[in-house]
This record gives structure tokens, C-alpha cells and sequence, in this order.
């Protein structure tokens, strides 16, 4: 259901057009700047996106380009009736006097952030009750330790765990074999909105948000900055630093 493809990325795959599932995924940097981009490697003022013009791989559901956060959530809780989640949020659509289709926005996607920290600050409370009863109940347990058995584990295997990060959909995928890991590949909720285009002309969240939006001053084009930063984007998911001949520049030891 889900590949990542590098048509437009800064890597490279056997087969290049092909998208791979995180299990088969590699990893491999090959910076390039794309045909018409102005500069050089280490200095460009200008990247075309007819090539390979930044570091975010493009993962795709079912073959389509998905917007994940607040604001997808948001939608989901609404579109299955989740009553803690649809009340207030169409009772602020309400306040400001807004068709729900507003939603879908910069101003949704901001609105989004503040309602889910009303929900999330209701429900911690009624974990840490739930958690209260059981510890005075006296179940006392951490976690499941029944499967925790190293010599009972198969020495090739695959794994994946997926969960909803803050900023959207998580996922990590592993790959086991004689008994030590041999691939490991994540997609993070920002590789999901910053993903570059399709070949097939599929435009990704950042991108998409970004077509039409109008600049009232060019020099200063504050718009464009409150719009990606709806989306609470992840730097350190999307920059990597190298060389242009690829030698490492530093490296940093935690003691």
C-alpha cells in the first residue's frame, strides 16, 4: 500500500522509477542539480523541478499523495462522527462564521493545532485516572513482558510499528536477518507534506497549499512562511548536509 519514490529526490534506487516499499527501501544520497537550476552544487540560486531538487524521498498511499497531521485527523474524527472531536470543532467554524470547507486551509490547519491541544490535555487527565485505578487495583505491570524471550525470536523477520506523531502519520519498518538488523526505514509525518512531485503530475501538501496563495509585499513574503509553518514542519527530517564530493564535514560524539 505504501512506496517511496526518488524521481525527484536527492537518492537513488536500482531502478530509479520504480517506488519500493520501506522494507525493500534504500537510502542511497545522489545529489545532482536539476536540469535549468541556476548555480552550483554548493551555491544555487535557483532549482527547476524537472530533476532531483530536495532531500524528502515521496512516499504514496495506495499510489496518491496524502497530507497528514492535526488537520487530517481533525477531518477523520469528523467524517466517523467522533463527538468529542466534531462538537468543538464545528462550534469554532460556527464562532467565525465559516463553512466547514474553510477547514482546509492555513487557517484550518492552525485552528487544528489548538483544538487537539484541548482534546489531548482531556485525555492525559483520563489516562493518568485509568492509570491511578489500576496501579490501586493493584496491577502494578508496565508492559507485556509474556513474548519478551530473545532465544524464542526468529532470526529473519520484518517488522513495523505505526502510530500518530503530533505532526501525523509515524511509521518505522525493520528488517531482521541472522538475527541482527539489516535494513531500517522511517517515514515521518513531514515527508508525507514536503514530499516533492509525482511524474504523474501528483503535487504533495507543501507544494499544493503553496499554488494561488496571494503575496501582498514580494520581499517580504510573510505568507508563504505562515502557511508551511501550519503544518509545524520537522527541519531536521528534510536537511542533510554533505559536500558537493561527498566527504564528511564533521561529526558530532554524545559521551
Amino acid at each position: 500500500e505504501i512506496q517511496e519514490f526518488v524521481d525527484h529526490s536527492w537518492f537513488r534506487y536500482a531502478d530509479g522509477k520504480k517506488g519500493l516499499h520501506p522494507w525493500q527501501g534504500d537510502t542511497i544520497p545522489q545529489y545532482e542539480l536539476p536540469k535549468g537550476a541556476e548555480g552550483t552544487k554548493t551555491k544555487f540560486s535557483w532549482l527547476t523541478t524537472d530533476g532531483k531538487y530536495t532531500w524528502v524521498k515521496a512516499p504514496r498511499w495506495k499510489g496518491h499523495c496524502m497530507e497528514v497531521g492535526p488537520l487530517a485527523r481533525l477531518a477523520v474524527g469528523i467524517g466517523l462522527g467522533v463527538d468529542w472531536i466534531k462538537e468543538p470543532a464545528l462550534a469554532l467554524l460556527k464562532e467565525l462564521d465559516l463553512p466547514l470547507e474553510a477547514a482546509f486551509s492555513t487557517l484550518g490547519r492552525t485552528a487544528a493545532r489548538g483544538l487537539e491541544t484541548i482534546w489531548t490535555s482531556q485525555k492525559m487527565l483520563q489516562y493518568v485516572n485509568d492509570l491511578t485505578a489500576n496501579i490501586k487495583a493493584g496491577d502494578e505491570a508496565a508492559a507485556n513482558m509474556d513474548k519478551w524471550e530473545p532465544s524464542t525470536w526468529p532470526k529473519e523477520c520484518r517488522g513495523v510499528g505505526l502510530c500518530e506523531a503530533p505532526r501525523g502519520a509515524l511509521g518505522h519498518w525493520c528488517v531482521i536477518k541472522d538475527g541482527r538488523l539489516a535494513n531500517w526505514q522511517a517515514i515521518v509525518p513531514t515527508t508525507w507534506n514536503a514530499s516533492p512531485r509525482s511524474d504523474d503530475g501528483q503535487v504533495a501538501p507543501f507544494e499544493a497549499t503553496l499554488r494561488g496563495t496571494p503575496i501582498a509585499d514580494p520581499v517580504r513574503p510573510v505568507e508563504i512562511l505562515r502557511t508551511i509553518h501550519s503544518f509545524d514542519p520537522c527541519l531536521a527530517c528534510a536537511s542533510h548536509l554533505y559536500t558537493a564530493d561527498g566527504k564528511e564535514i564533521t561529526k558530532v560524539v554524545s559521551e
